[in-house]
C-alpha cells in the first residue's frame, strides 16, 4: 500500500515519488529533516507575513484613525463651503482684509491656535458674526443658521489644516 505524506511544518515530509534520502543511495538522517522543514519554513514565512500584516491590529488602527481624520477635514471643508467662504473664499476676507485666515494674519491677530478660531467662530468677533448656537449678544450673531459645537470644532480644525497648509485648493 502506498504510504500518504502531509506536509506540515512539524512532520516528516516526502514529496511522492522521490527518494525518501536526503542524497541518493543514503537514509534519511534527522540532520535532513530539520533542513527539509527549514527550506519548507523559509518558503511559507513570507507569505504568512504578507497575508497577515494587512490584518494587523496596529495596522487597522492607524488607518482608521487616518481614514476618520480624512473624513473630518472632508466634513470641516463641507461645512466652511455653506457658512464661510462667502467672505473668507480661499482663506481670504472681503470685508475686512487684515483678517484673513492666512497663517500670518491669525499669528498677528492672537488667532492661530484651534481653539481661539473656535471661539472666534463660535462667538463672533469685530464684523464677523459668531455662528454658535448659543452666541450672545443676539447682534454679534449670524441671522442664518447656527452651528453645533462638534461642526464648528471641524471647521476650525479645516481652517488651522489650510491656513498651515497656506490655503491650496481642497
Amino acid at each position: 500500500m502506498k504510504e500518504m505524506h502531509l506536509l506540515s511544518v512539524t512532520s516528516h515530509f516526502v514529496a511522492p515519488n522521490t527518494s525518501p534520502y536526503c542524497f541518493p543511495g543514503k537514509r534519511r538522517t534527522p540532520v535532513c529533516q530539520i533542513r527539509t522543514q527549514v527550506k519548507i519554513l523559509k518558503a511559507l514565512v513570507p507569505p504568512l507575513i504578507a497575508l497577515l500584516l494587512p490584518l494587523s491590529p496596529l495596522n487597522k488602527t492607524s488607518g482608521c484613525l487616518v481614514l476618520a481624520e480624512t473624513i473630518e477635514i472632508e466634513r470641516g471643508g463641507a461645512l466652511f463651503n455653506q457658512s464661510c467662504i462667502g467672505c473668507h473664499d480661499g482663506g481670504g476676507n472681503i470685508i475686512q482684509p487684515g483678517a484673513t485666515l492666512f497663517s500670518s494674519d491669525l499669528e498677528r491677530n492672537g488667532a492661530d491656535a484651534e481653539e481661539e478660531i473656535y471661539r472666534i467662530t463660535y462667538d463672533g468677533k469685530g464684523r464677523m458674526p459668531g455662528f454658535g448656537e448659543n452666541c450672545k449678544p443676539r447682534g454679534q450673531c449670524t441671522f442664518g443658521p447656527r452651528l453645533q459645537e462638534e461642526e464648528i470644532r471641524l471647521l476650525a480644525k479645516f481652517v488651522k489644516i489650510q491656513a498651515d497648509r497656506g490655503w491650496p485648493n481642497p
